[in-house]
């Protein structure tokens, strides 16, 4: 027969038993927000397959592309704005405009790849495959530039766009800080057409038009000198 010494010891027993339960149950719930909140973070910087390996083996083989469109975005003035606002009034609208830019592209299943001082690139048909890449992008840009030009009031602000089609190989160099890019001529291409663009406006190549031909508006610019890349058709997205 348990006496009351017996019943308060069995009592005390299942108190701290509980009491370690509990506690076991909060750092198990720590430990699983902290998981989530690193794999969120994983998320925003690679696309999600890349993580997934990542997470795996710490390692990202290159894969390549045969169809995709990569898009880069450009601030015009970017120099002669800088030297009006401060460093953390530039910072923020930077930031205005890529958040924004984010949001746009995200809703087109469009892959940032990153943002190279004021300018913003990314890429549609990868990781994933999309066969409507250039169509999508190409939308993605004409909502960017109809961002840009409903905030004039506050920011008197305009952007070149240059998009391009082809292939391109994209992978993780390095081992610290890893970023995931993109290379190849396709690239390169985009770069360009982005550089002999003009403020608002939307240039595309003749490859990318080819593949969106009768969907939208579009003006032939003709063939026009590029560096190290000798004459390129270019029209503009109106």
């Amino acid at each position: 027969m348990l006496t009351k010494y017996d019943v308060a010891n069995k009592e005390k027993e299942a108190e701290i038993h509980r009491l370690k339960f509990v506690e076991i149950a909060e750092k198990n719930k720590i430990i699983e927000i902290e998981k989530q909140r690193s794999e969120e973070l994983l998320l925003n910087i690679f696309p999600a397959e890349i993580a997934e390996e990542l997470k795996r083996s710490n390692h990202s083989e290159a894969r390549s592309y045969g169809h995709v469109s990569v898009m880069f975005a450009d601030m015009v003035n970017f120099t002669n704005v800088s030297e009006r606002l401060s460093a953390i009034d530039l910072v923020n609208v930077l930031h205005f405009y890529f958040k924004n830019f984010d949001i746009i592209t995200a809703k087109y299943q469009i892959e940032k790849i990153k943002t190279i001082g004021d300018c913003y690139m990314c890429v549609c048909g990868m990781p994933t495959e999309d066969e409507h890449h250039a169509e999508k992008i190409i939308k993605a840009a004409k909502e960017m530039q109809q961002f840009v030009e409903s905030h004039k009031n506050t920011y008197d602000f305009q952007f070149r766009i240059g998009i391009h089609s082809g292939p391109l190989v994209a992978g993780i160099v390095g081992i610290k800080k890893y970023a995931y890019d993109v290379w190849g001529d396709t690239v390169n291409t985009a770069a360009r057409l982005e550089q002999n663009g003009l403020a608002g406006k939307i240039n595309i190549s003749q490859t990318t038009h080819d593949l969106v031909k009768g969907k939208f508006d579009m003006e032939f610019r003709g063939k026009l000198p590029v560096k190290n890349k000798g004459d390129i058709a270019m029209y503009f997205v109106h």
